[in-house]
């Protein structure tokens, strides 16, 4: 089963939620959790990690040969990013827009266009224990998207895995899209604040959109609000686990401690969470 955990915004327990999930079913099952906010990934700091291996994520850049270029522009045509323009002066690419289709080398009739690799980051796949397996991707400063590190991480799922926990970057952008392709459920994170159901409504019309089923996991809940149960209620959206603003809690997650394996009753909360998800996808 694969279950992507996403939020309409940032710093509502994305990470929270699914280190103190991966830690909880490890107890009864095979898991593998995937940190795919490649832009800054954190579930690393919540365990001992045994990383064993690291690939590098590259993309091909377009390299003009300006004293072969006759300057057609067909290769201009074919490029749907404007990623690639002809002067009088030469062809010029400009390489924060190329998506590294290689569409203009292609269509290129004199082979002006070679190609050159580029970094755009690394992957890195390692255990935790014997039934907790851990990937993560990172995005090197300056790089537009992270898609292609999500991509190149996802080929390494354990398709052996009971479950695969995969830890969205926050928003509902193209890498979020991605990272819950292939989902079989999405797990929507949200807090009880205005920007947070705000938020979380953009969330819920993504997983629609993609046909996924989801439910919702309220963070830091007080208990002097509903705006949350209103809107899941109208959505036909279910509420899975309320996790309250304790201070034990915080404590525990500012010293990067899961929280779940020092207070034993919240085990047992997020196997009761995967239990009702397994309900609501047979």
């Amino acid at each position: 089963m694969r279950i992507t955990i996403l939020s309409g915004k940032g710093g509502t327990g994305k990470t929270t939620v699914s280190t103190n999930l991966a830690y909880a079913l490890s107890k009864k099952y095979n898991v593998q959790l995937l940190d795919v906010d490649v832009e800054e990934p954190n579930d690393h700091l919540f365990f001992n990690i045994n990383f064993e291996k690291e690939e590098s994520v590259d993309m091909l850049l377009p390299v003009v040969d300006n004293d072969a270029c006759i300057k057609c522009g067909e290769c201009a045509k074919a490029c749907q990013f404007g990623a690639i323009s002809v002067f009088p002066t030469g062809t010029m690419v400009f390489e924060s827009l190329c998506h590294g289709c290689g569409a203009c080398a292609m269509v290129c009739p004199v082979d002006a266009i070679t190609e050159k690799p580029k970094s755009l980051g690394k992957i890195s796949l390692g255990k935790i224990n014997d039934n907790l397996k851990f990937g993560m991707g990172l995005l090197n400063i300056g790089e537009p998207s992270g898609v292609r590190i999500i991509r190149q991480l996802k080929t390494h799922i354990d398709e052996h895995a009971d479950v695969i926990l995969i830890d969205s970057q926050p928003g509902t952008s193209c890498p979020v899209v991605e990272s819950l392709r292939n989902a079989d459920f999405a797990i929507l994170v949200t807090e009880p604040t205005t920007f947070g159901l705000h938020d979380l409504s953009l969330a819920v019309d993504l997983v629609k959109e993609m046909k996924i089923p989801a439910g919702i996991i309220v963070n830091r809940d007080t208990g002097k609000t509903n705006m949350i149960d209103e809107y899941a209620e109208k959505e036909n959206v279910p509420i899975l686990l309320r996790i309250p603003f304790d201070r034990n809690i915080a404590k525990l997650y500012s010293e990067g401690k899961i929280f779940a394996e020092h207070l034993p009753e919240w085990e047992e909360k997020f196997n009761n969470v995967f239990d009702t998800i397994k309900g609501m996808i047979k």
